[in-house]
């Protein structure tokens, strides 16, 4: 494995592309297109996470009790100097769907019913059933409103419907409290103007939720800069992290506002109660203290976060290599897809939506009539069947060609997501073209009703 690292492909220097594929534990089958929804890990972090459970089984108590917290220090010290953020606002959960848990579960919500919590309509599902939950759970306290915004849209456009929705609602007597939105977004994979949207959310008054799940390893952060009121994105997705971890980045001035982890542990203050803790003391404040142990579960991934950065830093050449291979292989590569496919890419006019490692192609595939622009030989598949022909889709990807790519309905027209990776070039994305084709003829055949 060579060190003279390159992202552009000159003669003569180490390039990113297929030969890197051995590099992990894939099947030799199989196609990784789909990194951003579980990620993968390097053969050598692999390695690393054995070798935390083996030491984790080999004592026990000594390993869980005594080594886990000095090894997990570690990796929120290299995290934190990752995301530039100070060390004592960065903690480790398992996922970016329990970080934005932790906020909206602790958050106290006033009496009057007054409180709503805004998403948008490309939120993450899980993300807005939060939402949802505490609506049912405190039975009309809070309310959930959703920002529609439909795509292709400039990022002016999304933040000025964001400033839209607050002045309704505070037209209506009522209180805007939270925001949550993305860093980029999951279906359609495409990059949101997280920014600008922290910016908006200071000036109006409502707290900002950052959803990051897709973000640390694939987008340049500056946290400390950037200053979101709380801040989660999953290390288990770009950074070549083992599942399940993520970064969870609460700034020392909200850190009173989450008293207790998920689930709540030693770590937990009462009001009214005087409880010890079965763990060595550590001396660490409340907030780092409190996440350090939330149960015993396998906190490996956690352990890893400095050893899949060092690798990224050692044998991938650093993070600015990386992202500028990954957004260079994602324009290029998909704007190759849509050609064989004769469709378009998702995009803005500014290029600002394919800003990072995902992107979106439309099929040559509508549901129930054919729209704008489309070509003579696409397909029309009616209405009644929308579920059924996107179910057979998914399965069809993994079962007869060994790959898959994220699939999702934007207007009347399924689209694909695909994924850049270190590990990927345009060999890769030209086979996506060719799988892509052919189940979409196949779908034109109504394969899908014989399943």
């Amino acid at each position: 494995m060579g060190h003279h690292l390159s992202a552009n492909g000159q003669s003569g220097e180490f390039q990113f592309g297929g030969h890197w594929k051995k590099e992990f534990p894939f099947d030799a089958e199989w196609l990784n297109l789909n990194h951003g929804s579980f990620g993968s890990i390097p053969n050598v972090v692999r390695d690393k996470l054995r070798h935390f459970q083996d030491e984790a089984e080999a004592r026990p108590d000594k390993f869980i009790r005594y080594d886990f917290p000095k090894l997990l220090d570690e990796s929120r010290a290299a995290i934190a100097e990752l995301v530039r953020a100070p060390v004592e606002t960065v903690v480790m959960v398992s996922n970016a769907t329990e970080g934005v848990n932790t906020v909206l579960k602790n958050l106290v919500w006033n009496d009057d019913g007054k409180d709503v919590i805004f998403t948008f309509s490309t939120v993450y599902e899980a993300c807005a059933k939060v939402a949802d939950y505490l609506v049912d759970f405190y039975d009309g306290k809070t309310e959930h409103r959703e920002i529609a915004i439909r795509y292709p849209l400039e990022d002016e456009a999304i933040v000025d419907a964001f400033r839209t929705a607050v002045k309704e609602v505070e037209a209506a007597g009522k209180r805007a409290r939270v925001c949550i939105f993305d860093v980029v977004s999951s279906r359609p994979g495409v990059a949101f103007p997280y920014l600008d949207m922290i910016k908006a959310c200071k000036e109006l008054g409502v707290i900002s939720m950052v959803d990051g799940a897709q973000g640390v390893g694939m987008v340049p952060l500056d946290l400390e800069r950037a200053d979101p009121d709380f801040f989660v994105s999953n290390c288990h997705k770009w950074l070549h992290v083992p599942r399940g971890c993520a970064v969870f980045y609460v700034p020392l001035r909200n850190q009173h506002l989450l008293p207790s982890t998920l689930a709540t542990s030693h770590g937990y203050m009462p009001r009214l109660a005087t409880r010890g803790s079965p763990l060595p003391p550590n001396g660490k404040g409340a907030f780092v203290a409190n996440f350090e142990f939330v149960g015993t579960k396998d906190n490996g991934p956690y352990l890893c976060v400095k050893e899949a950065i060092a690798w990224r830093q050692n044998a991938l050449g650093g993070e600015e290599k990386i992202l500028s291979y990954l957004w260079d292989l994602n324009k290029k590569g998909i704007q190759h897809v849509a050609g064989v496919l004769g469709t378009e890419v998702l995009d803005n006019s500014k290029g600002t939506m394919t800003n990072c490692a995902m992107g979106n192609v439309a099929l040559p595939i509508w549901i129930g009539e054919k729209g704008q622009g489309a070509k003579d030989g696409d397909v029309v598949v009616p209405v009644d069947d929308q579920e059924t022909a996107f179910q057979w889709m998914s399965r069809t990807m993994v079962d007869d060609y060994k790959t898959f790519m994220s699939l999702f309905v934007l207007g009347n027209r399924y689209w694909i997501r695909i994924s850049a990776q270190v590990y990927l070039d345009m060999k890769d994305y030209e086979l996506a073209g060719t799988v892509l084709k052919d189940l979409s003829a196949r779908v034109g055949k109504r394969e899908y009703r014989k399943a």
